[in-house]
């Protein structure tokens, strides 16, 4: 789908594109191939596309023998897109909003995630599904470029937080590029970047204790810039918590922002035993 078949569509049907909901259309083919390669899309694989706004992507996918499952939130992009794809056999639509339904559906295991997310729910969808019972085993998302570096991120870095650990306790980075902005319709004020996360063959923790690990990072991040340790005690006794820093070889005086996925865990473990 060029540019010239967006600007068509839209001045036809009247469409005005809403920013509250994200909307930026991506409009360049290498892109879209390049996004469908990094899902390594093929016959029969079951995929989630969230958002998929004019359906460049969705044409592509099911090109590739994909069984799509696209939400779409917009009513009006929606009605496009069922007289778009009318009579498509591997393509289910739902006008829905994406957050609620990854929020009620758990079962994503064997699916793969290929979407140009909304930059207003980007986070949060990829949050959900990571914590689903059984999330995707690959995600390619587009987002923005600054929600991108905090997913790979690592202990140190200023981009390493909550959304970091969340998603890398379940999957790892294979890798990401850049689609700049004069890529989409319109264009965002900023660049974005496709990025490709692979589920973790192995679990780093027992999923019984992913409730207690979230509780720990969000309180550990709670003020960034204050000793971990101190924060952590309004939740937990200060002898449990110097028992569990002095077996793991922890400072008193680390912050959440140096403590590393692996640590993490480590403290998780320990706070969680009985």
């Amino acid at each position: 789908m060029k540019l010239s078949d967006i600007r068509e569509i839209l001045s036809e049907r009247d469409l005005q594109l809403s920013k509250s909901l994200g909307q930026n259309f991506l409009h360049d083919q290498n892109q879209v191939r390049r996004i469908v390669a990094a899902a390594e899309a093929g016959a029969g694989d079951p995929i989630l596309e969230i958002g998929p706004g004019l359906g460049p992507l969705t044409e592509v996918l099911l090109e590739r023998g994909g069984r799509v499952l696209a939400i779409e939130k917009d009513a009006r992009l929606f009605h496009f897109l069922e007289q778009k794809f009318s009579g498509a056999a591997r393509l289910q639509l739902l006008h829905d909003d994406a957050l609620e339904y990854v929020r009620t559906h758990q079962a994503w295991g064997g699916w793969k995630l290929v979407s140009n997310l909304p930059y207003s729910v980007a986070s949060p969808i990829l949050v959900e599904l990571a914590q689903a019972q059984s999330p995707p085993d690959r995600m390619v998302a587009t987002l923005q470029m600054e929600v991108a570096r905090r997913l790979e991120a690592e202990s140190g870095s200023e981009h390493y937080g909550i959304l970091s650990l969340l998603l890398q306790l379940r999957y790892e980075c294979a890798g990401w590029f850049k689609i700049p902005a004069s890529c989409f319709f319109p264009e965002p004020e900023v660049d974005s970047a496709c990025v490709t996360l692979l589920r973790r063959p192995q679990p780093l923790l027992d999923p019984g204790l992913h409730p207690l690990f979230r509780a720990v990072i969000k309180r550990g991040f709670s003020q960034r810039r204050k000793m971990m340790f101190k924060l952590l005690k309004q939740d937990w006794s200060q002898a449990r918590l110097a028992e569990a820093f002095q077996a793991l070889n922890l400072s008193p005086q680390i912050r959440a922002e140096a403590t590393s996925l692996e640590q993490f865990i480590a403290l998780t473990k320990i706070l969680g035993r009985p």
